[in-house]
Parts: C-alpha cells; sequence; structure tokens
C-alpha cells in the first residue's frame, strides 16, 4: 500500500528556454519544456521516493499534452482534465550576458486560470499527508483562489498538515490586493515559507530584522514558520524557538526554481517525520543542487545523489 504523500494545485506552464545571453529578437534557437512552482515541488518530492500528486487543469493541446508527459515521466501522479476551449499557459525565459534571469508569462486565459474547488479532488486531499499550496494559484483569478480555500478547508478538516509558500508574484497581482489573501492562508498553514519581502508585505513591516519577521509569520497562526535567506541558509520559528541552518556555498547555474527545491527538501523530510533541522538542511542541500543546472527542475536530486553529493540529513551546523 503507497504510503500518504503530498499534494500540490497550481498551473504548469509550457517553459521555452533561450540558451545563455540569448535574445528573442535574434531568431535563437530554444529549449522547450515545462514549469511551474507546484509541479516543481513535485517532481523534487518524488525523486525523494514521497508520493506526489499534482492537480491543476491543462489545455487539450500539444503543450499541455507536454506537461502531463514530463510530470507522469518523473513518477507524479497527475489530476488535471484537458479543456479543449483554453490553452496551457507558456512561459519565456531569458539569460541575458550576466544579468538576472528574466522570465515572461503568457497565461491569461489558460485553463489553469479556470481552476475551480470543483477540480479539487477530494479523496486525493483526504489521503495526503500534506496539501502544499503557493500564493501563485490564488493570483490567477477568483475560481482559482476559491480553489485553494476549498482545498485549504478540507485538508483542515481531514486532519492533513497543510504548507504554504507565500511566493508573491507582482506580475499577477498587486501588494495590496495580494497581502489580505496571502495573510489569510499564512493564517491557516501548518507551515509557511517565504523570503524577507514577502514576510514584510504580508505582516506591513518593512524593514523588520529577519528575527522578527519569521517570527511574526508563526504568530499569524502557522505552527512553524521559515525563512528563506538565500545563500544564508534557512531561518525558522517553532513553538518560541528559532533555528537558523546555514547552506554551503553553491556554483549557480540557473538560480530559478532554488526556493522550489528547497520546499520538496523540507517536505520530503517532513512526511518521513524527521526534527526540523533535518527539514532545513535537506532543503538547504535540494536548493544548492538544483541551481547548479540549467532549468527549473532538472537539477532536483534524489536520495543517492543527495549522498553522492556529501549531504548528511543528521549532521551540520545549527544556531538557536
Amino acid at each position: 500500500m503507497t504510503s500518504p504523500g503530498v499534494v500540490t494545485i497550481g498551473e504548469t506552464m509550457a517553459l521555452v528556454t533561450l540558451p545563455s545571453s540569448g535574445r528573442v529578437t535574434a531568431a535563437a534557437p530554444v529549449v522547450l519544456g515545462v514549469g511551474g512552482a507546484e509541479s516543481n515541488v513535485a517532481i523534487g518530492l518524488a525523486r525523494l521516493g514521497v508520493p506526489a500528486t499534482w492537480v491543476s487543469r491543462v489545455g487539450d493541446d500539444a503543450l499541455g499534452a507536454l506537461v502531463v508527459r514530463e510530470l507522469r515521466g518523473e513518477g507524479v501522479t497527475v489530476l488535471a482534465p484537458r479543456d479543449p476551449d483554453a490553452p496551457t499557459g507558456m512561459m519565456l525565459k531569458e539569460h541575458r550576458n550576466g544579468r538576472p534571469t528574466r522570465v515572461r508569462y503568457y497565461r491569461g486565459g489558460s485553463a489553469a486560470s479556470l481552476l475551480g474547488p470543483a477540480d479539487v479532488d477530494r479523496a486525493a486531499v483526504a489521503g495526503a499527508a500534506v496539501l502544499h499550496l503557493t500564493g501563485i494559484t490564488p493570483a490567477l483569478g477568483d475560481g482559482p483562489r476559491a480553489a485553494v480555500r476549498h482545498a485549504v478547508d478540507l485538508a483542515r478538516s481531514e486532519g492533513v498538515t497543510v504548507t504554504f509558500d507565500v511566493n508573491h508574484r507582482k506580475t499577477l497581482w498587486s501588494d495590496e490586493e495580494a497581502r489580505p489573501v496571502l495573510a489569510e492562508l499564512v493564517s491557516k498553514a501548518d507551515v509557511v515559507f517565504a523570503g524577507a519581502e514577502e514576510a514584510e508585505l504580508v505582516l506591513g513591516t518593512p524593514g523588520a530584522a529577519e528575527e522578527e519577521l519569521v517570527a511574526g509569520l508563526a504568530g499569524l497562526g502557522a505552527g512553524t514558520a521559515v525563512l528563506k535567506i538565500g545563500e544564508r541558509g534557512a531561518l525558522a520559528h517553532r513553538d518560541g524557538v528559532r533555528t537558523h541552518v546555514p547552506t554551503t556555498p553553491a556554483a549557480v547555474v540557473d538560480p530559478v526554481g532554488a526556493g522550489d527545491a528547497f520546499v520538496a527538501g523540507f517536505l520530503a523530510e517532513l512526511v518521513a517525520g524527521r526534527p526540523l533541522e533535518t527539514c532545513l538542511r535537506t532543503g538547504n542541500a535540494c536548493g544548492g543542487l538544483v541551481v547548479g543546472v540549467p532549468g527549473d527542475w532538472e537539477g532536483l536530486p534524489t536520495r543517492a545523489e543527495l549522498t553522492e553529493a556529501g549531504h548528511a540529513p543528521d549532521g551540520g551546523d545549527v544556531r538557536r
């Protein structure tokens, strides 16, 4: 019998990547793949041996077929009807001569933007150990927002752990529109992940110290709050105790997907019932490995690859 795993809900798009220093105007060759925060986490979990289910909608088109094929190929269970009347979304990623990677989204009117409560599989959520959500899905529109709220209510009624990555996308909605929705979801989560700027937005405390931010997120209701602090690792707050686990410096080839990799590593240990320090350490290790490979999720490690890289989940530096 398969052990309970993680259910994620959100949009996955076709990903068109230009090579290093490529420009759209130069008609450069491109690489076609897929990407989406929630499915990146699902792939990361599957590679670490955790059953993962992705819930969404895709268009009844070649790009939708690509999304489904890629995720199933990675061992993710896909619950995503194909919509004959709406397309699969797409994003374009450009690497620009040493400058920050630029990502453009073409998702208006996509099949996933029509996601609603009826698309949330009750049995899948009720049978999961964890329901993982991000702030991207409620930003897609009223329907996806209702789907997220419905999923949270269902999970809480069934005793399923709810985890939430704030993952604020300014291109999808304004700070003013996002703040109350994100704060609501933080308050209903058992574990919340955020960057410093996202925590400042949710709490309305620009310029606050990291220790104040992570404590503030936990104070909204989450039992555990995790502040992702990039090259310095992660800072967590649980039961009034702060825990900082630093990370090992990594060579960065493509920074996109590091946060999702961290969440995947953290959740894999959470589902296994391991201590908070282990969750943070494995999250850091996954984030450090994924940035060393081009692509949003291609560098996500297996357990064996973590061991080969020298990752010791129960050893290393912990600061309180």
